[in-house]
């Protein structure tokens, strides 16, 4: 791979650019603070996040968006955990937290540099609103947003990534995906685009990231977004 070959670089979003475990936790421990209630608000920030994962990703033409899904599966977690006592004012707190969590320290700088010699977009499962609205809050200049809400197929679904290249008006060859997820990137991989993982150790707080290990096949492996923007010469 040369440098010269890619001309965008699409960015999974949730995970790989936004601290969300972070953001959720403290929304939940907020309201528990208020309502008197302690529990394992790490334990249940991951839960939230992967049982929302589970219910939107491979979606096609769905009737819901992820903020749908974000509300959904707090009043089920809610439910399983005896929290009844949060109140529909501390439930759509809790969802509107999704909406200003913070990027990861690391990322914006990286993007002002990234965009001087590449396309680089937010390529992301998340709504369309809540990537603008993370965006505004974290001064991230992205060149354009693609959600998966926009084309109406959800990752890892190949169609998803075909369609933001055609997008593009670029081949897949010429797109690199990047994440800190390996679906993610197989998904990528597999119609065509070059890949890049990056380290994110502290996406699902103290556990861990469910699948640390990049796959051999991946193109680039960094552990910062300075390292990446340093390899490809931006």
């Amino acid at each position: 791979m040369t440098r010269s070959e890619i001309k965008a670089l699409a960015f999974d979003t949730g995970g790989t650019v936004l601290d969300w475990h972070s953001g959720i936790r403290a929304a939940l421990g907020e309201a528990g603070a208020r309502r008197g209630a302690q529990r394992d608000w790490t334990g249940i920030t991951n839960a939230y996040r992967r049982r929302a994962l589970q219910l939107m990703t491979n979606q096609l033409h769905p009737s819901f968006n992820i903020d749908d899904v974000h509300r959904m599966v707090l009043d089920e977690l809610a439910a399983e955990h005896e929290l009844g006592m949060f109140t529909e004012l501390d439930r759509a707190a809790i969802v509107r937290r999704w909406h200003s969590l913070d990027a990861w320290p690391d990322f914006p700088a990286a993007l002002d540099r990234l965009r001087r010699r590449y396309v680089v977009v937010s390529f992301s499962i998340l709504s369309f609103s809540l990537i603008i609205d993370t965006a505004r809050r974290n001064g991230l200049n992205w060149d354009a947003v693609i959600s998966c809400e926009m084309l109406a197929v959800y990752k890892p679904r190949p169609e998803a990534y075909q369609r933001t290249a055609k997008l593009l008006q670029l081949e897949p060859g010429a797109v690199m995906m990047v994440a800190c997820h390996n679906f993610d990137l197989q998904a990528a991989r597999a119609v065509g685009y070059r890949t890049c993982f990056i380290r994110r150790p502290d996406e699902w707080g103290p556990p861990g990231p469910p699948d640390p290990i990049p796959n051999p096949a991946t193109d680039l492996v960094v552990s910062s977004f300075v390292e990446l923007a340093d390899i490809l010469k931006a």
